[in-house]
């Protein structure tokens, strides 16, 4: 991504001190999402990164990278599947609980969804500490699919997400903080 770009995207996000608790600094997607030119430079930049690897399914996670995975699987003409909170899948579902920032929580994945002939990007907005991500890492690897992407709009280098992946694990992040 040239610097232009990156300092356009930069100056469309919101940071929201103090939330969900005190003495966090948020960095608040919306702001970039309702931006329709920031929207489509994280567009062609999530396209950019993956055009040509053969990917034919993009998980996104519940619910803002709903926003980026449903985009990218679109770009890429592949499939989106939908990782989502327990219960709100409505067919045969395999899990995984975790714990994250503020406490544990659980991710839940159509037992159907993803196969080994699938070569997959996993895509959520931002990797804070990692624990949604790793989750959701394993459920798709479950499913032993050719290849396993990770994706980000943001990274919060400083909460060192990453550390939980081997250096194997293709990670890319479009906005490193």
């Amino acid at each position: 991504m040239n610097n232009q770009d990156l300092e356009r995207l930069k100056s469309v996000i919101r940071d929201v001190p103090d939330f969900p608790t005190k003495g966090v600094l948020f960095r608040d997607l919306t702001t970039l999402f309702k931006d329709g030119e920031a929207l489509h430079i994280v567009s062609d930049e999530l396209k950019s990164l993956y055009t040509g690897l053969g990917v034919t399914k993009v998980v996104g996670i519940e619910s803002r990278g709903f926003i980026g995975g449903s985009i990218l699987a679109y770009e890429l003409n592949a499939g989106f599947v939908p990782l989502r909170k327990p219960g709100k899948l409505p067919a045969e579902t395999i899990k995984k609980t975790y714990n994250k920032e503020y406490g544990t929580d659980t991710i839940e994945i159509h037992t159907d969804a993803i196969d080994e002939n699938d070569i997959v990007i996993i895509h959520d907005d931002v990797l804070a500490t990692g624990g949604t991500m790793e989750a959701a890492y394993e459920l798709v690897k479950s499913r032993n699919p050719k290849k396993i992407y990770i994706n980000f709009i943001i990274e919060l280098s400083f909460l060192e997400g990453r550390k939980l992946f081997n250096d194997d694990v293709d990670i890319k992040s479009l906005i490193i903080y």
